[in-house]
C-alpha cells in the first residue's frame, strides 16, 4: 500500500493516542500486517519498521516519478494564479509523486493537485552534496517521531538522506548506532562525520560544527562540536557511543 496523506502518524500501538514512533511520507510504501476498526498494523517497506496508523483508505497502485526538493512545497488546486488557487496544504521533503500533467511551471500529481516544478527531481535523482539537504531542515521544529517540515527528530534527519537517495538506512538512533561502521574513539572530527550517543545523533558539517534536532533548543540547530560534547556529557550524562560517516 502507498500512503496517499501529506504525512501519516504512526503509533507505538493500536491505540491511536500513544506515542508517535515515527510518520510516513506521501508516497511512502508500506505493508499491511493486520486491523481492526481503528487502526491497522504495518510494516514500512523502506526500513522494515513496525506501528499503527489509522484505518483509513489508501492506495495500492503507485509508481512515483518524481520527488520533493524542497523542506516544503505548497499545494495549488490550479495551476494559472498563485495567490487565488493556493491551498494551505504542502508536501514534505522526500515526498514521493507521480507526474500526471505539467502545464506552465507546474505539475499535477493528483487530480487538482498542483506543485511547481522547479521543487521537483526525478525519483532515481541522488544528492551527493548531504549539507543541501541538512541545511533545509535548520530552524525546524523538534518533534519525536516527527519526519516533516513541521517537526523532525535527530534521527529522522539522517534517514532522510539515505531515503531521498534511495538507500537504506534504519529509522532509530539505537538502530543506526548497530547499523553504522564506527570509529569509536575519534578525537578529531570532519565533514560527514556522524557521532552517536545514546538516544541522540548529530552530523559534522566540517571540522568545528555539527548540525542536529537538539531537544534542549527545540530545534534543528548547528552548534559547536566541543561545546556540544560537553553541553550533553554534563546534562544528559551521555559520553559518545560511536562515530561514524555519512556513506551512500
Amino acid at each position: 500500500m502507498i500512503n496517499n496523506k501529506l504525512s501519516l502518524n504512526v503509533y507505538k500501538n493500536q491505540k491511536l493516542r500513544s506515542k508517535i514512533s515515527t510518520q510516513l511520507l506521501y508516497g511512502e510504501k508500506f505493508k499491511i500486517l493486520s486491523k481492526n476498526k481503528k487502526s491497522i498494523k504495518i510494516r514500512i517497506l523502506f526500513d522494515n519498521y513496525i506501528g499503527y496508523i489509522k484505518n483509513q483508505k489508501y492506495k495500492d497502485d503507485f509508481k512515483p516519478t518524481h520527488k520533493i526538493f524542497k523542506i516544503k512545497t505548497k499545494i495549488f488546486k490550479k495551476p494559472f494564479n498563485k495567490k487565488i488557487f493556493a491551498t494551505k496544504y504542502f508536501l514534505s521533503f522526500a515526498s514521493k509523486i507521480l507526474l500526471i500533467k505539467e502545464y506552465k511551471g507546474f505539475i499535477e500529481y493528483e487530480k487538482d493537485k498542483w506543485i511547481k516544478k522547479k521543487d521537483i527531481k526525478k525519483i532515481d535523482h541522488k544528492e551527493k552534496d548531504y549539507l543541501k539537504i541538512l541545511k533545509l531542515f535548520l530552524k525546524t521544529k523538534y518533534v519525536w517521531g516527527g519526519k516533516t517540515h513541521k517537526g523532525i527528530d535527530c534521527s529522522a534527519i539522517l534517514q532522510l538522506l539515505y531515503y531521498y537517495n534511495n538507500k537504506f538506512y534504519p529509522r532509530d538512533t539505537k538502530d543506526q548506532l548497530r547499523y553504522s561502521k564506527n570509529n569509536t574513539k575519534k578525537k578529531k572530527f570532519e565533514k560527514g562525520d556522524v557521532i552517536f550517543w545514546k538516544g541522540h545523533v548529530a552530523i559534522c558539517i566540517n571540522a568545528k560544527n555539527l548540525i542536529h534536532a537538539y531537544g534542549p533548543e527545540k530545534k534543528v540547530i548547528i552548534m559547536p562540536i566541543n561545546k556540544t560534547l560537553k553541553r550533553i556529557e554534563r546534562t544528559a550524562k551521555l559520553i559518545i557511543k560511536k562515530v561514524s560517516s555519512i556513506r551512500y
